[in-house]
């Protein structure tokens, strides 16, 4: 018993290092996560929405992750993304005016391809074979373009599950989305790599 316990205490002290020195979250921001409805898409077109959609971003905290409020952002994210009026294939923090380290990506390489919400998420390798492909962007309406992209990537996020770090290899075009959506996590946009 004692023994669980111990292993128990460890885990929590784990998962509590993973996004440590996280700020906690804003009144704004909250705000943002408990409205009604899908979220406002921020774009380019309006000032406030660049300094934002620039912005680097944060991790969350790990209470957050553990919070009934981001169960209910990670929905939202989802709900606005796969809305008619957006139809969109991933979204990240910055899009919905949050400058933290979340996206929504669909997973085209599972079964059923559904989308799944990774905070945290950070590209830890690019693998030297490119592909080039158009891109589009909630972000920056009616702009497409051709970007070089790697094939393969390897992601590190926290499950929002078990809470624990984790590493996935992503291949095709599903890499293609992740490296897109995780640019928006640093002020990066596809048109800065055409």
């Amino acid at each position: 018993m004692r023994h669980g316990f111990v292993l128990a205490a460890l885990m929590a002290m784990v998962c509590s290092c993973i996004a440590d020195n996280a700020p906690r979250l804003s009144r704004a921001e909250k705000d943002i996560i408990d409205a009604e409805g899908i979220m406002r898409v921020l774009t380019v077109s309006d000032k406030e929405d660049s300094l934002v959609l620039r912005s680097k971003c944060s991790d969350f905290p790990v209470k957050i992750l553990r919070s009934e409020r981001f169960v209910r952002l990670a929905d939202r994210m989802i709900a606005t993304v796969t809305d008619s009026t957006q139809d969109g294939v991933g979204i990240a923090g910055p899009q919905v005016g949050l400058k933290r380290r979340v996206v929504a990506v669909q997973r085209f390489d599972k079964a059923g391809e559904p989308f799944e919400v990774y905070p945290n998420i950070r590209v830890e390798y690019l693998s030297d074979e490119k592909q080039t492909g158009p891109e589009g962007c909630l972000s920056i309406p009616e702009i497409h373009g051709e970007v070089e992209r790697s094939q393969t990537v390897v992601i590190s996020y926290v499950d929002i599950r078990t809470l624990e770090a984790v590493r996935d290899t992503v291949r095709g075009f599903t890499a293609v989305i992740f490296q897109h959506e995780t640019d928006h996590l640093d002020g990066i946009l596809f048109t800065d790599r055409m």
